[in-house]
């Protein structure tokens, strides 16, 4: 993966993988998706962050040819999505939010029969199970019916299974929602390697963590729009690098600094206990949707 010296993705040596031009979704009456416009660059982990019903896995819908969009356009590896799904099938794979795994079936039979409609010749098929199985860890357990998987187990399978065709890019729609925390750490540790690998990663995420930790640049999505996007760094710094907040009668109160020191001259001056601290992109969404970051869930 090519970058710019802190992390994020050099968009000048780097070829646009997806894009949204003016993008409008309705179901019905409602517009799930409001206009919304953004490139991801192949290397990125790119992160859609927002509460439920903001309209990520809209999105996600519409780029991976389950939904069409009400207007505007969507490209995955240079193709329109809505004229050429057979090409952008080959380039994508998709983690949903729900498991929709074989569960009568072994792990490695759910690979097999995925393989089989890519139509996969026997011998590469065969490889890029044995090699997946070990990669996710999930060879002591190959053999095992999928009903009796635990939730992170399934969430390496489903993983597992979208890398199989070697896609170019890979969707993942909340993908460690109601893991423990241990688990959640172990699918980061995998999204992080296969993208150090050259997969690019589009996923969603309600974890304000998830998406600092994870994510090269991150689209805020609020109620359909696209209100924020940048790298973590980039946002937070927008606001102001450093944060002084109090405790008062109407909550917490929080100002934001380019400096440490303006930061400690504000706590100076004021005359309750004012901690001083450097900026968390759950600042960022607060400031700029209104809502506590609690809210996301």
């Amino acid at each position: 993966m090519r970058d710019a010296g802190d992390g994020v993705v050099d968009q000048k040596a780097a070829e646009v993988i997806l894009e949204l031009k003016n993008v409008v979704k309705y179901y019905n009456r409602v517009r799930a998706v409001d206009g919304v416009s953004f490139r991801v660059w192949q290397g990125e982990i790119f992160g859609l962050l927002g509460p439920n019903g903001a309209g990520k896995t809209t999105i996600i819908r519409m780029l991976t040819t389950l939904t069409r969009p009400t207007a505007g356009e969507t490209y995955v590896a240079g193709y329109p999505v809505g004229s050429r799904q057979v090409e952008v099938k080959r380039c994508i794979g998709v983690v949903p939010q729900v498991n929709n795994l074989e569960r009568e079936l072994t792990g490695r039979e759910n690979l097999l029969l995925h393989a089989l409609l890519h139509r996969m010749p026997r011998d590469v098929r065969e490889r890029r199970i044995k090699d997946l199985l070990a990669y996710v860890g999930l060879e002591e357990w190959a053999d095992m019916r999928v009903q009796h998987y635990s939730r992170g187990m399934a969430r390496r399978l489903l993983i597992a299974r979208a890398l199989l065709h070697q896609p170019l890019i890979l969707f993942l729609d909340e993908p460690t929602i109601g893991l423990d925390p241990p688990t959640r750490r172990k699918i980061w540790d995998l999204l992080q390697l296969m993208n150090r690998e050259g997969v690019t990663v589009l996923l969603t995420t309600h974890y304000i963590e998830e998406a600092e930790t994870l994510c090269h640049r991150v689209g805020i999505i609020d109620r359909g729009r696209l209100i924020a996007l940048g790298s973590p760094a980039e946002l937070k710094e927008r606001l102001g690098s450093y944060c002084g907040e109090f405790l008062s009668a109407r909550g917490t109160k929080r100002r934001f600094f380019t400096t440490r020191a303006e930061a400690n001259a504000y706590a100076q001056s004021q005359d309750v206990d004012t901690v001083v601290r450097r900026t968390k992109l759950d600042d960022v969404f607060v400031e700029l949707t209104g809502r506590d970051a609690g809210e996301l869930a």
